[in-house]
C-alpha cells in the first residue's frame, strides 16, 4: 500500500478516524438504492450553499486561494455565489438557495479536486471532508458512532435526500456499491475495511468485529 496520505487535512481527520474504528455499521441503510454521482447531471447539487469548514481546512486553503469566509459564530466557509439556472440541476429543490460554491468550476467540478489530480494525488486530497463524506452520516446512536445513511424522513434539515447523490432512486445499486469510493476513503482514514464489511460474504467479520444489522 502506498505511504502518500489521501487528505492533506491529517490533523482534522484524527477525530474522524477514531471514531470510525469504533463506529457500528447499519448494515440496512446501506441496502438502500442510490444512484451513483453523475456529475454532467446533478450539476454538484450538493455544492449548492459551500461547506462548513474546520480550523485547518479554513488555514490551508486560505494559503493557496481566496474564497474561504468566517461567519458570525467563528466558523469558517467556503463563499457562495449566485448560480444562473443552467448552472442548476433540472430537478434542483425549489427550497434550496440558489447559489453555487465558488470553487466550482463551469462544468461544476471541484477545482482543489481537479488540483489534486493533476498533482497526481488521490483525488480528494484537497478537498473537505464534509465535500466527499456526503451522503455519510456519522452520527452517536446508543453512546457509539453510527456509520448510516438518511431517508427521507430523517432528513430533517431538508438537505442530503434531496440531492441527486443522497436521494433513494429504486432502479440504483445499493448504496454499499454505488458509494465505494466514500466507503473506500473512510477505511483509508481509519485503517477498516469497510467497503469490505457492506459486501463481503455472509458472516463476514471485520477486524473491528462489528457486523451490525441497523
Amino acid at each position: 500500500m502506498s505511504s502518500e496520505p489521501v487528505t492533506i487535512f491529517r490533523e482534522t481527520v484524527k477525530g474522524l478516524a477514531s471514531s470510525l474504528a469504533e463506529a457500528a455499521v447499519d448494515h440496512r441503510a446501506f441496502e438502500m438504492p442510490l444512484p451513483v454521482c453523475e456529475l454532467a447531471k446533478c450539476r454538484a447539487t450538493c455544492c449548492h450553499d459551500g461547506v462548513i469548514l474546520s480550523p485547518e481546512e479554513a488555514e490551508v486553503l486560505s494559503r493557496e486561494s481566496e474564497g474561504v469566509i468566517e461567519l458570525e459564530d467563528g466558523r469558517f466557509k467556503t463563499e457562495i455565489v449566485a448560480a444562473s439556472s443552467d448552472r442548476l440541476a433540472e430537478n434542483f429543490p425549489d427550497h434550496f438557495p440558489k447559489t453555487h460554491c465558488v470553487f466550482l468550476d463551469e462544468q461544476h467540478r471541484c477545482l482543489w479536486q481537479l488540483r489534486a489530480i493533476k498533482e497526481g494525488k488521490h483525488p480528494w486530497f484537497y478537498k473537505p471532508t464534509s465535500c466527499w463524506m456526503h451522503p455519510l452520516i456519522l452520527r452517536n446512536e446508543a453512546g457509539r458512532p453510527l456509520l448510516t445513511l438518511l431517508s427521507r424522513d430523517q432528513d430533517k434539515a431538508g438537505f442530503a435526500t434531496f440531492t441527486p447523490c443522497g436521494r433513494s432512486e429504486a432502479s440504483a445499486p445499493p448504496a454499499r456499491e454505488s458509494l465505494k469510493m466514500e466507503l473506500e476513503m473512510i477505511g483509508a482514514i481509519s485503517g477498516r475495511k469497510f467497503y469490505s464489511e457492506l459486501n463481503g460474504p455472509p458472516g463476514f467479520s471485520s477486524e473491528a468485529n462489528d457486523i451490525t444489522s441497523g
